[in-house]
């Protein structure tokens, strides 16, 4: 089994929700709380944005016993002296850093050419090597960089002391081939490669954040950049709980995670209510209907047999278990199961007359709950 590390940014990429700033004390229970659930690297911050995020980002350091804590930065040598003075008291630390690499990030973003940003590329890894063995380097736009260009940046920084190559699709334009052929391309033309750990950090514009992430671990990637509920800019980042469950459930894949998934769901609960964020109910792996089933041949086929219509033991990832709702598209199986969760055991004479009252009811509200169903029963006279 090979393992994929897992890179947290719920607290600098996924902060940058608008409405979900959080303040020092709050991070620290949601740092300390990732760090239980098993991130191999926690994106604490990006230092010299605030002396609020810098201080957050120093606390962090001083509270995480397991996680590198890293700190982002532009390739500004002020970026990086401030980051790491905010990192210096974790025990493993890292400092992130990078440039805009694409056409349009290097015309219009930095009026620069190709060669100035390498050389600024190369500048930002020896200065943050100075202070710290792990550099991370993210080149800005990856997904629309030409390849050769991009290898190129990639050989360079490698030379300069770069740990782990950030290949972000920043935009979310790749589609999960191109995205995982360009690892293929890097993985099998960057003198070096060898020395560095590929990492995918994809955002989610066209819906394909976990499907790119994917793709790039199979292409050679072992780091997956992510956040708790695919928070994150515009249409957010990749899910970590999801890219954890899709590799567990793959066994065939060959890959895994450190992940403590029995946490995912209390987690999920933490980072959506401390942000109010809310979580979409049809969310994979914590979403509330995401063990949930209505329809009467589903409720029918996980009353009999869960593994037929859930690929996934809710208690894997911290639900207690699945739920079968009541609604005017149950069947008998439903409706005789959650009769007999509140006491009432029903024979098959007494369950026809009770589903034919159940689906007078059930036609006039959206649910029915375990307050209505004695009501329901003692109205069809059995």
């Amino acid at each position: 089994m090979d393992y994929v590390e897992i890179f947290d940014t719920t607290l600098r990429d996924g902060e940058q929700v608008p409405g979900c700033k959080l303040d020092s004390k709050t991070k620290l229970i949601i740092a300390e709380q990732l760090d239980y659930l098993g991130v191999d690297v926690l994106e604490a911050g990006f230092p010299i944005s605030s002396p609020g995020d810098f201080k957050s980002v120093e606390e962090i350091s001083k509270l995480v016993k397991n996680a590198r804590v890293c700190g982002l930065t532009r390739a500004v040598k002020r970026d990086i002296d401030v980051a790491a003075e905010a990192i210096k008291h974790a025990k493993r630390s890292r400092i992130h850093t990078g440039i805009g690499t694409s056409e349009s990030h290097m015309r219009y973003k930095f009026n620069a050419t190709a060669e100035e940003v390498l050389e600024r590329a190369v500048a930002a890894v020896k200065h943050a090597k100075s202070y710290v063995e792990d550099v991370e380097f993210y080149a800005e736009d990856a997904g629309r960089t030409d390849n050769e260009f991009l290898a190129k940046v990639c050989e360079a920084v490698i030379k300069a002391g770069a740990t782990v190559l950030n290949i972000p699709d920043t935009t979310g334009y790749c589609l999960p081939d191109e995205y995982g052929a360009k690892m293929k391309y890097l993985m099998e033309n960057v003198k070096g490669i060898h020395k560095a750990r590929l990492s995918c950090h994809c955002h989610n514009d066209l819906g394909l954040a976990t499907a790119n992430s994917i793709a790039g671990v199979q292409n050679g990637a072992r780091q997956i950049e992510c956040t708790i509920n695919g928070i994150g800019e515009r249409a957010g980042n990749t899910s970590l709980e999801e890219v954890v469950m899709i590799l567990r459930q793959h066994p065939n894949l060959n890959l895994d995670t450190r992940i403590q998934a029995k946490m995912l769901s209390g987690i999920s609960k933490l980072v959506s209510e401390s942000m109010a964020m809310p979580v979409q109910p049809n969310k994979a792996i914590v979403g509330a209907n995401a063990f949930a089933h209505s329809s009467g041949i589903h409720q029918d086929g996980v009353i009999k047999k869960r593994e037929t219509y859930e690929i996934i033991d809710p208690k894997d990832v911290g639900v207690t278990e699945s739920s079968i709702v009541l609604t005017a598209r149950s069947g008998r199986a439903a409706l005789a199961y959650r009769a007999k969760n509140i006491g009432y055991e029903l024979n098959k004479l007494q369950l026809d007359k009770v589903y034919e009252q159940f689906l007078v009811v059930a036609d006039q509200q959206k649910e029915i709950n375990d307050e209505d169903l004695p009501k329901i029963i003692e109205a069809s006279n059995i």
